[in-house]
């Protein structure tokens, strides 16, 4: 079982200690079944976050949910925006390239 940890009682998505693919069990009890494996460092819903509701971690509203996630699937740029950066939404997803722009 992988280990995550929810800053925040509010926060709607955890942190991974470890790479998952199984069961995350969070620092401080409950636990959530992954959907999808899910890297180190990456959000996981601990709830279901329907699209243009608020992904929220340290207690404050980090982004907003572009598609319909499930508690335990993978929170990050090819389901969720940003609130700080319109740009965001995008990213290329795995290497978090900005796709507006062209690279020599």
């Amino acid at each position: 079982m992988t280990g995550a940890f929810r800053i925040h009682p509010d926060d709607n998505v955890a942190t991974l200690l470890s790479d998952g693919a199984d069961a995350v069990a969070l620092v401080g009890g409950g636990a959530v079944v992954l959907n999808e494996p899910v890297a180190m460092g990456h959000k996981v819903a601990l709830a279901d976050i329907a699209t243009g509701e608020a992904v929220v971690k340290f207690g404050i509203a980090i982004g907003t949910a572009s598609v319909a996630i499930r508690a335990g699937d993978w929170v990050h740029l090819h389901n969720c925006t940003s609130r700080f950066d319109e740009r965001s939404g995008g990213f290329d997803v795995v290497t978090g390239a900005a796709k507006d722009m062209a690279y020599d």
